[in-house]
């Protein structure tokens, strides 16, 4: 979800409006020239198959396989480092703690200063909140008594940054359908996961 959430924070995709050639609400790639990032333009041209279908579809299939390359990335440029041991002595377990909290801070500190004004400083510090909420994960990312604010109080606050003016109506209106695709693949697995 966070791929196609940047990916319209870019502008390169977006959802379908009435008068258009698919249908409405379906995914829509509006410009499939190279980002400079391997990962989003692999995520673009997955998008660019898939146009035309629900941002669920896309969310799933982009999602295959790419926490890894993401963690990856991230201890590369020696933000996390890997960790690998065996529980019990049998089963592997891979984990990825922070090398460097510096970035992590600044982006609480941000979500923080943002949450307790109710207004996003930027487009992608809105994004990511509207992400977190999407998720009911705001409270996990920051914690409400820092920010001086009960746990109701703060997701009364990110529901104003959501829907607030952080971005233009067309990117707001994508982050909302890929928010929507990504609760709709969450909960999806978590049913299927949850039955078997």
């Amino acid at each position: 979800g966070a791929l196609l959430v940047e990916l319209a924070l870019m502008q390169r995709v977006d959802l379908a409006g009435p008068s258009e050639q698919v249908r409405k609400g379906r995914l829509v790639v509006r410009d499939a020239s190279a980002t400079s990032d391997p990962l989003l333009d692999e995520a673009l041209a997955m998008a660019g198959g898939k146009q035309g279908k629900k941002p669920q579809d896309v969310v799933t299939a982009l999602g295959k396989r790419v926490r890894v390359r993401l963690y990856d990335r991230l201890a590369g440029r020696g933000l996390l480092r890997a960790e690998s041991e065996k529980v019990l002595g049998i089963f592997p377990r891979h984990h990825w703690p922070a090398q460097d909290a510096a970035h992590e801070d600044s982006v609480r500190a941000d979500l923080l200063t943002a949450l307790r004004n109710a207004v996003a400083p930027d487009p992608r510090t809105g994004a990511l909140i509207s992400l977190l909420l999407a998720l009911h994960a705001v409270h996990k990312a920051v914690d409400p008594a820092a920010a001086g604010l009960s746990r109701r109080e703060m997701n009364a606050s990110a529901k104003r940054i959501a829907g607030g003016d952080w971005a233009s109506d067309a990117v707001r209106h994508a982050i909302d359908g890929m928010n929507a695709a990504v609760i709709a693949a969450t909960s999806s697995t978590a049913v299927f996961g949850g039955g078997t």
